[in-house]
């Protein structure tokens, strides 16, 4: 039976598209800026669509393991994430307020909200959270009193003041294009570490998108690395977000 990780590994390869226009992360001597400018070009860079499709080729590294898989992801703003994997044999219907899998090799189910992802990750989620990561903005939103900036000589550097948190969040934002080049959200009682690194971002209707990241997931029980990497995409599209439970099947509890 897939087990709880396996089905969490599934939602978490999801964060990540792109299309045909390659920009690999670009260094260089870059001017100094206060943070509240630094936050506002990054979410001028928001990308602005009503629909998405891709296909991504996924590996996933568990300890001497390698996964390898091709998923079709359907993204609506705001709306839902889905998505069919090994061979339509799961699929996966994400909204703001519900996480809903089936899997047609050992007849399981899940029908539940955000608590898969949070027992992995160790921080509360929202579909916003979610969706930012897969499109390479700041995962949480802050203003610019609750981050400091620091030194990097790469890109502009900010972190979370508040020393009272057990969560600690890390940004470094490029300074060329102003998308992420790195996150990193810790949280010390937890035990708990998620880093994604943004590889190359892809130019779709003259708006960036992710096209190459890796996630590595750190936590007490396991240390994962999550590849992604596009194979297509299209920009609103009408598409169709289908999900019916075939009846018999076990429901996963967690």
């Amino acid at each position: 039976m897939i087990n709880k990780f396996k089905y969490i590994s599934i939602l978490i390869i999801i964060f990540s598209c792109a299309a045909p226009k390659n920009i690999s992360t670009i260094y260089g001597d870059f001017p100094e800026i206060r943070t509240k400018q630094i936050l506002k070009r990054h979410h001028k860079k928001k990308a602005k669509f009503n629909t998405l499709q891709a296909k991504l080729k996924v590996e996933i590294l568990e300890g001497t393991k390698i996964q390898s898989h091709s998923l079709i992801l359907r993204v609506e703003r705001g709306g839902t994430i889905w998505i069919n994997a090994f061979l339509n044999l799961i699929r996966i219907k994400i909204t703001p307020d519900r996480v809903q899998m089936y899997n047609k090799i050992d007849q399981t189910y899940f029908d539940g909200d955000f608590s898969l992802v949070e027992d992995l990750l160790g921080v509360s989620l929202s579909f916003s959270n979610l969706e930012n990561l897969l499109l390479g903005d700041s995962f949480f939103e802050y203003n610019s009193i609750s981050l400091n900036q620091g030194k990097d000589p790469k890109s502009y550097l900010l972190s979370t003041n508040n020393s009272k948190s057990a969560l600690k969040i890390l940004y470094k934002i490029n300074p060329f294009y102003f998308k992420m080049d790195n996150q990193e959200l810790s949280q010390s009682n937890a035990q708990m570490k998620l880093n994604v690194n943004y590889n190359k971002f892809q130019e779709v209707d003259k708006q960036l998108f992710p096209s190459e990241m890796i996630i590595n997931i750190n936590n007490k029980q396991r240390t994962t690395s999550i590849k992604l990497n596009l194979k297509s995409l299209s920009l609103n599209q009408s598409l169709r977000f289908p999900y019916k439970l075939p009846s018999g099947y076990k429901l996963l509890d967690f």
